[in-house]
């Protein structure tokens, strides 16, 4: 279900558009997209409902967001390619992932999607740990983090601080690569190693992350482990696909 189209800016500015994906996070979401149409009155904003359960499609509706439904639940990954597939078809200059559950402070988001369009670069991911406060995650989140951002560092020949991010801006270039090519479960981390082997300019910023307003990580005890395992498989088998150039 698509509820309505892109309005488009048409005054020589970049389009932005904010993808918000959503699972369950009717409690969340009317404070975010107040905040975001407060902060960017200027972005168009699309939440994903990716086969919500709860009153999320409603409450993104009272909101005045464009709403996309699915029709079952398909993951993150499959929630946030939905919206880059659609700022590829509209004709998007920016996209920029802010997670419905209230981890990205609207007040924030400018800080990415400025480094993409200052620095030049196509991918520019929003890092807690390069400085300031806000919230960092549990001690065994840390740890997954740093481990996954060491080996990305490493392959990319780039310092990367925060690989499982979401905080991201893409531009038109990324958009076309990850509209076509990103990872149903648990994207992030292997979505920089696509970018990286696309051609594509990383960058990273600070940014304040806040914890989640409602409901519960679905990354937590035994799937932690999962998680784990899945994203270095995944890595590893994205680093044998044969390398598909950026446009």
């Amino acid at each position: 279900m698509n509820d309505s189209p892109a309005s488009g800016v048409g005054n020589g500015k970049p389009r932005v558009l904010a993808i918000v994906p959503a699972y369950n996070e009717a409690g969340s979401l009317p404070t975010l997209i107040a905040d975001l149409k407060s902060h960017y009155p200027q972005y168009d904003v699309a939440v994903i409902n990716d086969g919500s359960t709860d009153d999320t499609a409603a409450a993104a509706r009272r909101s005045g967001a464009r709403l996309v439904s699915l029709p079952c639940n398909l993951g993150i990954g499959g929630a946030v390619q939905t919206g880059f597939r659609i700022a590829r078809d509209e004709g998007y200059d920016v996209a920029v992932q802010v997670d419905g559950d209230g981890q990205h402070p609207a007040d924030q988001v400018h800080l990415v999607v400025n480094a993409l369009l200052e620095t030049g670069s196509d991918i520019a991911i929003g890092s807690r740990f390069l400085g300031g406060d806000g919230y960092r995650s549990t001690l065994s989140r840390r740890m997954g983090i740093s481990f996954f951002s060491r080996w990305l560092s490493a392959i990319c020949h780039t310092r990367i601080t925060d690989a499982t991010s979401g905080f991201r801006a893409i531009n038109r270039r990324a958009i076309e690569l990850l509209a076509g090519d990103y990872a149903e479960d648990y994207p992030e981390v292997e979505a920089v190693l696509v970018a990286h082997r696309a051609g594509l300019r990383i960058c990273e910023v600070p940014v304040q992350m806040a914890a989640r307003t409602t409901g519960s990580s679905s990354i937590g005890g035994l799937r932690s482990a999962s998680y784990m395992v899945k994203v270095s498989l995944a890595v590893l088998m994205a680093s044998l696909r044969k390398r598909r150039p950026a446009r």
